[in-house]
């Protein structure tokens, strides 16, 4: 299921590395990302940069090319993969609380519900299903997405529970615990398990325990509407095709989610902090599994090495890719900086036939933020 909100390991962080420094007097990245917008491809971008506890946002470009309706970063757009440290974040919480264990099995909470050939669902465990080592791979019909792309119908649903059937009509990619692939999939499990130890919605639980206590207003979860609540980005695919309006259904857990980049920087700063987590399970949140020498990946976050001037520095937080918008949400491994960027190109039929996906590389901005 390419495109369904992050690409496989390691092709998102080539996506980001493909470029090199950018070089400019005043604010650096102030014109990284203007060299982004415009001429650089992107109608429009939404930052947060955050130095210390000196914060400053701004907005390049337009949020609608049709209307030519300035970005800012009071605008909303599609999180992508960003939803899945929300979704960790409750499995680590009820794990804290007891009401779990990482090392269960998803037989246990989800009896039949992984079957097919060559899975071992008594084998496979939450926490492999949080750090990409589970086997369990998106689906590899490579039609999965031609009911939006190619037949033109973007309100289209395909439940959680079709996605996950779909996704095991093919073997595994691997054992359980013997290597490492992003998967989607693997997130859509493990919300259903939220929903079947809370006997609760998984979006009042990340509500409750997330979104209300930081005051994240905005921030929002879809089911399956396709359109886009209040002010908020547009999304274009490479030829300019406006993509914004676009069922969820089928990303839910994995990357359904809908915020700013103020509601994003202040989640992730929370949770990188350990204001979300006990001590145990905010080391779980970080103990890493190698995907390539470009990064890890621990429970919902990830992290890159960026090759800042004077030697490697290592990253910690999020990307998001889906139909319309990328996003990036890093922070310096000590919290002293921090970039959340929205940017509202991504080409989802590029994606799923391996093309370009989108039109620069952002890695510029980002490493003026964080190196």
């Amino acid at each position: 299921m390419r495109g369904s909100g992050k690409l496989a390991a390691g092709v998102l962080a080539g996506v980001l590395l493909a470029s090199g420094t950018a070089t400019a007097a005043g604010d650096p990245v102030r014109a990284a990302v203007g060299d982004l917008v415009g001429e650089g491809g992107f109608p429009g971008a939404v930052v947060q940069v955050r130095t210390g506890e000196a914060v400053s946002r701004f907005g390049a470009g337009y949020a609608n090319q049709a209307t030519r309706e300035p970005a800012g970063p009071q605008h909303r757009f599609r999180i992508a993969s960003n939803t899945k440290a929300f979704v960790a974040t409750v499995v680590l919480q009820l794990a804290g609380e007891g009401s779990l264990s990482l090392d269960d099995p998803v037989e246990r909470w989800l009896p039949g519900v992984v079957r097919g050939p060559g899975y071992e669902p008594e084998k496979i465990t939450l926490r492999m299903l949080l750090n990409h080592t589970s086997g369990v791979h998106d689906p590899l019909d490579p039609h999965f997405f031609d009911p939006y792309l190619v037949q033109g119908n973007r309100a289209h649903v395909i439940t959680p529970s079709e996605v996950i059937r779909r996704s095991l009509v093919d073997r595994p990619s691997f054992a359980p615990g013997t290597g490492v692939e992003y998967s989607n999939t693997g997130y859509l499990v493990l919300g259903k398990v939220i929903e079947q130890v809370t006997r609760d919605d998984v979006r009042e639980e990340i509500q409750r325990r997330i979104l209300g206590p930081l005051g994240l207003g905005r921030t929002y979860f879809p089911l399956w509407s396709p359109f886009l609540r209040g002010p908020h980005l547009h999304g274009y695919d490479l030829r300019g095709e406006d993509m914004t309006v676009f069922s969820p259904s089928y990303d839910w857990t994995a990357g359904a989610m809908v915020s700013t980049v103020d509601d994003v920087a202040t989640f992730h700063r929370a949770l990188l902090a350990g204001r979300l987590l006990a001590p145990a399970q905010q080391a779980e949140l970080k103990r890493l599994v190698p995907y390539s020498g470009l990064g890890a990946y621990g429970a919902g976050v990830e992290t890159l090495n960026l090759p800042c001037d004077g030697g490697t520095k290592t990253v910690w937080g999020n990307t998001g890719a889906g139909p319309g918008f990328y996003s990036v949400s890093l922070s310096t491994a000590d919290g002293s900086k921090q970039i959340v960027l929205a940017l509202n190109v991504y080409d989802l039929a590029a994606d799923v036939h391996g093309g370009k996906r989108v039109p620069k590389p952002p890695m510029p901005a980002v490493m003026a933020a964080l190196c």
